[in-house]
């Protein structure tokens, strides 16, 4: 008799048990087919956007480079993303990067000064352009005027400081193919003959990867640089018409028939990296500027559509 109630216990215990695991694993059937069904429809999504994409490219003025891609699956909608355009601006984010690269190997220490020389003022330095000459800076109190308010005087003297073959070295190892250093900012001089700095989209979008994963140096250096851009004040582009609290980490450049913006715009529901790099036909900038805004507002939907 106790033999057969043992019996009757041990079958309800595996039945139990098994109805349980049958249960379990119905329910991951179902959550993986849920989650299946779910990157079918953001794949689909992602090449009606691409579509969307290309037609705005046929409607725009220009020689255009763009990539676009989804830091969480890796997706990437890129268009001429290996052709050189002028570096504008754009150029100061891989100075700020190889400041960090000469500290490691003690080549500068971001705490030593430097002093305003007449040369390095130009037009366009909306923070250091009222300080006299000889003024006292140290080399970290330059990086955040240069990439927060792209003033071009802040980065004369940072690139004065290490000079261009420097730059071109670090550019490099950084892992840059096509991006160089030849002049200084706003020297228009040195343009007329032949000398210009250059990027791609595909060289500015792997720099910001690299600041997002993490990988650039240490994580500690990556987020100070992409601290740095996430205190951007030029917001006309790639912010200008994504929602108030949108977080954006980016650097525009602007010269005449130039207009870029490269960043990473992080959401709730995934981030992206953008970079648009324009050649454009117009007197002014506007039309390339709304072209670039709403290349990154139709981008922002896509995710919050899911």
């Amino acid at each position: 008799m106790l033999k057969n109630k043992l019996l009757i216990l041990s079958g309800s215990i595996f039945l139990g048990l098994g109805i349980l695991l049958g249960c379990r694993l119905f329910e991951d059937y179902r959550e993986a087919r849920q989650r299946q069904v779910l990157l079918e429809k953001r794949m689909a999504a992602w090449d009606n956007l691409k579509k969307e994409i290309e037609g705005r490219i046929a409607d725009f003025r220009g020689n255009i480079g763009i990539v676009i891609k989804d830091l969480n699956e890796g997706w990437e909608i890129d268009f001429n993303k290996g052709a050189l355009f002028p570096s504008a601006s754009l150029v100061k984010v891989p100075i700020l990067l190889s400041y960090f690269y000469a500290q490691q190997e003690g080549k500068v220490r971001t705490s030593d000064l430097v002093s305003l020389k007449s040369y390095e003022k130009v037009p366009g330095s909306k923070v250091l352009g009222d300080s006299s000459v000889g003024s006292i800076f140290s080399v970290e109190e330059l990086f955040e005027p240069m990439i927060a308010k792209s003033d071009n005087t802040a980065t004369n003297i940072l690139i004065d400081l290490l000079g261009f073959e420097a730059f071109n070295d670090y550019f490099i190892r950084l892992g840059l193919r096509n991006t160089n250093l030849v002049r200084r900012m706003m020297d228009f001089e040195e343009r007329k003959e032949g000398r210009e700095n250059y990027t791609t989209a595909e060289d500015m979008a792997y720099l910001l990867e690299i600041l997002y994963r993490r990988s650039f140096l240490d994580k500690n250096t990556s987020e100070k640089c992409l601290g740095f851009l996430k205190q951007q004040k030029i917001k006309d582009r790639i912010p200008r018409k994504l929602p108030e609290g949108v977080t954006v980490a980016h650097k525009t450049g602007l010269e005449n028939y130039i207009c870029h913006d490269a960043g990473i715009v992080f959401t709730q529901k995934g981030d992206f990296l953008i970079c648009v790099l324009t050649k454009h036909q117009d007197k002014f900038a506007a039309p390339a500027k709304r072209f670039i805004s709403d290349i990154a507002l139709i981008t922002y939907n896509y995710y919050q559509s899911f």
